[in-house]
């Protein structure tokens, strides 16, 4: 065979290896959460990154008590944009103290996610 396409056959593995590595992160990232909280109490929680996702990956939360979201300083780039679609929030948490907050008041399992998309976890309400 020609040394060019050795070279290229073997960029070719090393791309194909990196990308398997990475998209391997992207799946269950395990970690769930459940929040608590009593009376009026804020649920408080803080997200950081494992494995090229949210950490933990789903939190469990009470319907129609506050909730406080914010991401410690694992959590960089598009990953700071967060969204949750479905309560119209749309924030970018600039450093691990700037929070999102909001009350569910329905029951139900809702995605959480950058911006991007890049990033997803779930949140339950119970």
């Amino acid at each position: 065979m020609n040394k060019s396409i050795l070279y290229i056959i073997g960029t070719i593995l090393i791309v194909l290896v990196a990308g398997t590595v990475l998209i391997k992160g992207n799946g269950d990232s395990g970690g769930n959460a459940i929040v608590g909280g009593s009376g009026g109490d804020v649920q408080k929680i803080v997200l950081g990154i494992k494995d090229y996702n949210y950490y933990p990956n789903t939190v469990t939360v009470k319907v129609n008590k506050p909730v406080s979201i914010s991401l410690d300083s694992t959590v960089s780039g598009c990953y700071r944009s967060f969204t949750i679609r479905d309560f119209g929030i749309n924030k970018y948490l600039k450093t691990p103290k700037d929070t999102v907050e909001f009350t569910p008041t329905k029951k139900g399992t809702y995605r959480f996610a950058c911006s991007m998309g890049m990033g997803t976890g779930t949140l339950v309400v119970e």
